[in-house]
């Protein structure tokens, strides 16, 4: 199985590190991919570029053998689409292999807005994260597909190489990029919330507002 998280990760941070070993220990896994965007289609600009966001993943995976960079998106023009992105990796991997992407339920609400999602349930199956004060509403493209594939238990996603969908309840923490560009621009520490490396290479940049030491 292959499993892949991806995101702007502006800034990568404690809770993206978190879930991404949660989601390794349910699936049984011995690594999952993180997967930067280049350009992220849905909102604005990115407070740290992103080969600076890349540098910080890999800051923040040092050290830890079942969390790896794949950074096949920033090797691309142009906005960053999770269908081309698996089209890639199914060339790779064929037709057999389980392919697993790995999405908060906030994005997946939006589901029927990524350009091709009709394509996506057929290269990949879907692991819908809840998050903190989120839901998918009940009339939504996203609540549909997913009465329609449900995974009981993630031992379902080896018995097929896509098209299940898998609600996930992860212990999360709730922390947030935007939460942590905020406190940095405001002046405040977001210590502990994201790796001490990581935080180190902010300033360091003078990234999201940050006094440069």
């Amino acid at each position: 199985m292959h499993v892949i998280y991806g995101g702007t990760f502006d800034p990568i941070h404690h809770g993206h590190l978190r879930l991404a070993l949660e989601v390794a220990d349910a699936l049984q896994v011995e690594r999952v991919d993180l997967v930067p965007c280049h350009i992220p289609p849905h909102r604005g600009s990115t407070g740290a570029t992103s080969a600076q966001r890349l540098d910080m993943i890999r800051l923040a995976v040092e050290g830890e053998s079942r969390l790896h960079v794949d950074d096949r998106e920033l090797q691309r023009a142009g906005a960053s689409y999770t269908a081309d992105t698996l089209r890639q990796l199914r060339t790779e991997l064929g037709p057999k292999r389980p392919l697993v992407m790995v999405v908060g339920t906030d994005a997946f609400a939006g589901f029927d807005r990524w350009r091709e999602w009709r394509e996506i349930p057929e290269l990949a199956h879907i692991v819908v994260v809840s998050r903190p004060g989120s839901a998918l509403p009940e009339a939504s493209v996203a609540s549909s597909l997913y009465r329609e594939r449900p995974a009981e238990t993630p031992g379902d996603l080896w018995q097929t190489p896509a098209g299940r969908i898998l609600a996930f309840d992860a212990p999360l923490m709730d922390i947030s990029a935007t939460g942590i560009r905020q406190r940095i621009s405001g002046g405040h520490s977001p210590r502990y919330l994201l790796p001490d490396s990581v935080l180190q290479r902010i300033h360091d940049q003078g990234l999201y507002g940050a006094c440069p030491d």
